[in-house]
């Protein structure tokens, strides 16, 4: 929702009528000096929308207010020009109003356009959000990042490397919005106060690391486009793509990354299949290349990489863990009840090459149980044991 400015009004003005943090005003207005405000500028105030109301016979200000439970003073914030002896019916007001309630609802079958759509909708109301798109998947796709907090302290999280784990993208857009909705609303999660953790780590999120897959795996092989013919020959003629955990072209994204991946090409499949192949050469996917590049672009203090299933958090690489790693695992394991594993037969991923190439912490956590991808009716327990993973990004030192 957009203010506008009047004589003698300032952030922390905005700040206190709305009852909105003043970091969060401030960060959802970067390209505003505080102390420049000028008479008619338009501010953003986060955790607001704006309705449009048209004015009714015998209307006043006073009535409307009254309506819908809100300050005079709001009307007079969002709308310019308004002259309470004036009103003209048919006129058309902004009426301000304070988002309590969920953005990201619809998380069945969530494809690409979905969290596009909820992405728009979340900058729309948390402008503090700041989004960056790193790259594109084969398809051209945006492999869209985004920032939330405003700390020292990085921390990258991402989703859905693996088609079939679809659902790990909504568990993050679902914990996006959770964050956002508490610091507007000064809510607590699981008792812990949000602004003070919001500002002291930042989140680096990319909530859908392969679309292309995410949507074969959704809509079918006409989500293929001109890939059609060559996903329908790797999956054997069959429209049923439940099995598929690779980008477009076949290749495990997963098993791209340069950490022993010859190991890995050695006992894997020579060729692109629904899972597994880890391509010709390391880094040949241009959605592994974007994690790796925003990786290398930023400081991250550790990663955590989301995927399903077996309650499981490997945390370990070739002995190469720095000590650091294993209390902050012990504390996702105390409050997720995920079982830790330090080390398993496994390379080339993306948490093996953070580990080997910056000796920090990396984290690849399993959600649910079962047969991916895994049943909606998942979500919610699911989510539970996250959330305390996601808290514990956000408080550990």
């Amino acid at each position: 929702m957009e203010v506008i400015v009047k004589q003698n009004d300032t952030l922390w003005s905005f700040s206190q009528l709305f009852n909105i943090p003043l970091p969060l005003i401030e960060l959802s207005n970067r390209n505003v000096a505080p102390n420049e405000l000028n008479i008619g500028d338009r501010i953003k105030i986060p955790g607001y929308q704006s309705i449009k109301y048209d004015i009714k016979p015998d209307d006043s200000l006073w009535k409307i207010a009254l309506q819908f439970n809100i300050p005079l003073r709001y009307l007079y914030a969002v709308n310019s020009y308004l002259d309470a002896n004036n009103l003209r019916i048919g006129q058309i007001i902004n009426i301000p109003h304070r988002v309590t309630d969920f953005v990201v609802n619809d998380i069945d079958q969530y494809d690409f356009n979905k969290m596009q759509a909820d992405i728009r909708e979340l900058l729309d109301v948390y402008p503090f959000i700041l989004t960056n798109n790193i790259g594109q998947s084969v398809m051209g796709k945006e492999i869209i990042e985004l920032q939330l907090g405003n700390g020292e302290r990085q921390v990258h999280l991402n989703g859905s490397f693996h088609a079939n784990e679809w659902i790990t993208t909504p568990i993050l857009m679902r914990f996006i919005n959770h964050f956002c909705l508490s610091l507007t609303n000064n809510q607590s999660i699981r008792g812990l106060a949000m602004l003070p953790l919001f500002l002291q780590a930042t989140l680096s999120i990319v909530p859908m690391v392969n679309p292309d897959g995410v949507d074969l795996v959704i809509n079918g092989s006409n989500a293929a486009g001109q890939y059609k013919d060559d996903v329908l020959t790797i999956n054997n003629r069959s429209e049923n793509f439940s099995n598929w955990k690779a980008n477009i072209r076949g290749v495990d994204l997963n098993n791209q990354y340069p950490a022993k991946w010859d190991i890995e090409s050695e006992r894997k499949p020579s060729t692109p299949q629904p899972r597994d192949f880890p391509g010709y050469q390391p880094l040949t996917e241009p959605e592994a290349i974007a994690i790796a590049n925003l990786t290398r672009s930023k400081d991250f203090a550790w990663v955590n990489a989301f995927h399903t299933q077996g309650e499981v958090i490997y945390w370990g690489y070739d002995g190469l863990e720095p000590p650091v790693a294993e209390p902050i695992v012990e504390e996702y394991a105390r409050v997720s009840g995920y079982r830790p594993v330090q080390f398993v037969d496994s390379y080339a991923g993306y948490k093996d090459w953070f580990i080997q190439e910056f000796r920090r912490p990396g984290y690849t956590v399993e959600f649910g149980s079962g047969i991916n991808p895994l049943p909606i009716g998942q979500f919610g327990e699911i989510y539970e044991e996250f959330l305390g993973i996601m808290l514990a990004n956000l408080y550990l030192q």
